[in-house]
């Protein structure tokens, strides 16, 4: 189905709002010193500070003045700092939110209209203190896995294939966090998606199957953490497995790769384990029949059952360059079905954000529940992802091609832990609404 440019801007009016609350208490005339200085600090400079991936760096006002106009419009469109999750429905709570407040906006956009002045030099927090611009997002880990570096020359074609190397781990143990990390920023922009598996070896050393799945990476992507009831077994005396697309920046790159895990304690074994797929695609597959037409905006649906209850612990969206907003929606197994939209997410190729639910909102579905994925693609001029609005696009894996999905993370449940944590949930809902 295709959509209008109208309505595709309304809906995707979700990174293009402005600070919603008209009360939000601001001065009168917010200064650098006393009232910016903390935001930048608390949200923007983990970024924008030397030898991090931001163009420049945003910790003192002689860095910050030059920037105030186009900072004022980042943050009051909400593309920065990255956070797509559209606020006008759906679950709001997330573990990772770096998003402003409507107060913190309002202040930035008040002290720009005023002047944006300095205020008292004295006034100026002490800049954070940073781990190291590599530094872990999930901590030092228990186990980091290098695997072996490719060399993207400049120009030519997308490249696919698989790298190696042995995952150093010689009992099995239950991961609770996972991270895969591009060394460097031209590795981060040759590196289309990194998909991680561990795999085992038959008799002759032939790789079997494809391997358990481990972690996705996109561009922008954080860590993954488990909620702290699950995990995911990985086995002793794997091998580690990376599945990589990568693509030519126009100069030569060593693309070097690392996976970095954290486990249970040794002999721990998890409530529950914890699962990610891509889930949802168009026509019901994985990436199913995309049709955008040029210069067009084309909406794709897909479908996946859940046969178990379960908790939805994390949602991220996937697309390439074309996508421009996803939902997801349960249609649930009841009499009347009812369906709800759980979330929706502006989409930008350079942030493949993962959103991890807070553990108090996380969705509990039932048995039987369907996941309704929607996806729309921007084939418009309009669109400043688009290569070529002259020409069609369809599915594929290439860069230029596109897909619509969503990464799915969750833990299955018994229908007796179902009830049981659904009943905690309305006890909780209840005392807060009293």
């Amino acid at each position: 189905m295709r959509i209008t440019t109208s309505l595709i801007t309304l809906l995707c009016s979700a990174v293009l709002l402005l600070p919603g609350s008209t009360s939000a208490q601001v001065a009168e005339a917010p200064t650098f010193a006393a009232d910016v200085a903390p935001i930048l600090y608390r949200s923007c400079v983990n970024c924008h500070r030397p030898g991090q991936i931001a163009p420049m760096s945003l910790i003192n006002y002689r860095e910050v003045r030059p920037w105030a106009r186009s900072i004022k419009n980042k943050v009051e469109t909400r593309a920065m700092p990255p956070w797509h999750l559209d606020r006008r429905l759906g679950i709001q709570s997330f573990k990772n939110d770096p998003s402003l407040t409507d107060e913190e906006i309002a202040t930035i956009v008040a002290w720009v209209d005023t002047g944006a002045s300095q205020g008292n030099p004295a006034d100026t927090p002490t800049p954070p203190e940073f781990a190291p611009a590599d530094a872990w997002q999930i901590g030092e880990p228990d186990l980091v896995v290098q695997f072996p570096t490719y060399t993207v020359p400049a120009a030519g074609p997308d490249l696919f294939g698989s790298l190696f190397t042995d995952m150093g781990l010689e009992e099995d143990r239950y991961i609770t966090a996972i991270q895969t990390r591009p060394i460097g920023d031209k590795v981060r922009e040759v590196v289309h998606h990194a998909l991680s598996y561990a795999v085992e070896r038959d008799g002759d050393g032939e790789v079997m199957g494809g391997g358990l799945f481990l972690v996705e990476y996109a561009s922008g992507k954080q860590a993954e953490v488990y909620p702290p009831e699950s995990g995911l077994l990985l086995p002793g005396g794997t091998e580690a497995r990376l599945s990589y697309h990568l693509h030519s920046v126009g100069e030569e790159v060593d693309a070097k790769v690392e996976l970095g895990i954290n486990f249970l304690p040794k002999g721990a074994e998890p409530e529950h384990i914890r699962y990610s797929k891509q889930l949802g695609g168009s026509q019901g597959q994985v990436i199913g029949v995309l049709d955008v037409p040029a210069g067009e905006i084309a909406r794709s649906d897909g479908y996946t059952r859940f046969n178990n209850a379960a908790r939805i612990t994390m949602f991220q969206p996937h697309m390439h360059m074309l996508g421009k907003y996803q939902c997801i929606e349960f249609i649930y197994p009841t009499q009347p079905v009812r369906a709800e939209t759980v979330n929706c997410a502006g989409f930008d190729y350079n942030w493949h954000m993962n959103y991890n639910y807070a553990d108090d909102v996380a969705p509990l579905i039932p048995a039987g529940t369907i996941l309704h994925v929607t996806s729309w693609h921007d084939n418009s001029a309009s669109h400043r992802g688009n290569v070529d609005p002259n020409n069609w696009v369809g599915s594929g894996q290439r860069t230029i091609d596109e897909m619509g999905f969503a990464w799915i993370g969750w833990y299955d449940l018994t229908d007796e832990e179902y009830e049981a944590e659904l009943a905690t949930r309305n006890v909780a809902r209840e005392r807060t609404e009293n």
